[in-house]
Order: structure tokens, then sequence, then C-alpha cells
């Protein structure tokens, strides 16, 4: 008789699932929401909220389009910048957001 467990039952080596595909798409949605209200920030609240470089000029560029879809696109490319950024400088942003006053 073979008392011990096999390694395959073991639940401590079990390796952490990936993020559903669900959830990642919630998570995008949510840095491109942030990435909506930078845009909506005036250039003095950007520069005090610390944004990269290329996520500073694609703000910047998606304050200046007008057109819906052009506007939309500028904002997935801006999400997807955001996506980029680790936890940590993800919540420096949000942080600054959030002891903005709220744009009108």
């Amino acid at each position: 008789m073979n008392d011990h467990k096999s390694d395959q039952d073991s639940p401590e080596l079990e390796l952490p699932l990936p993020p559903s595909k669900s959830q990642r798409k919630r998570e995008a949605a949510a840095l491109q929401d942030l990435g909506e209200q930078l845009v909506k920030r005036t250039p003095a609240q950007l520069r005090r909220i610390p944004l990269p470089e290329d996520v500073l000029a694609a703000v910047s560029i998606a304050q200046t389009i007008t057109q819906r879809g052009g506007r939309k696109r500028q904002l997935q490319y801006i999400g997807k910048l955001m996506r980029r950024l680790d936890d940590s400088e993800i919540a420096l942003i949000d942080a600054a957001l959030a002891t903005m006053p709220a744009p009108r």
C-alpha cells in the first residue's frame, strides 16, 4: 500500500490561474476610464499628476480631437498605454486624481 499522496494531488503545487478574459476586459475598461478622466483635466492639473511622457502626450492629443470616432480610438490607445504601467504607477495616478476637484 502506498500511504503518501502523489505530487499531482498536492494543492500547494498548483499554479494560480491567469485572469479570465472577462476580468482582463474589466481591467482594461477601468484603465480606459481612468484615461478618460485624465483627458477631462486641464493642462495645469495634468502637470501635477505623475504621468509618463507617452501617456501625457496621448492625453494632450485626445484633448484636441473633436470627432467621436477619432477620440474613441485615442482613448483606447491611452488605455493600452495605461495597461503597460505597473500597479504602483496606476495607484499614484488614481490618488492624484482623487485629490483634484471633479472636472466640469
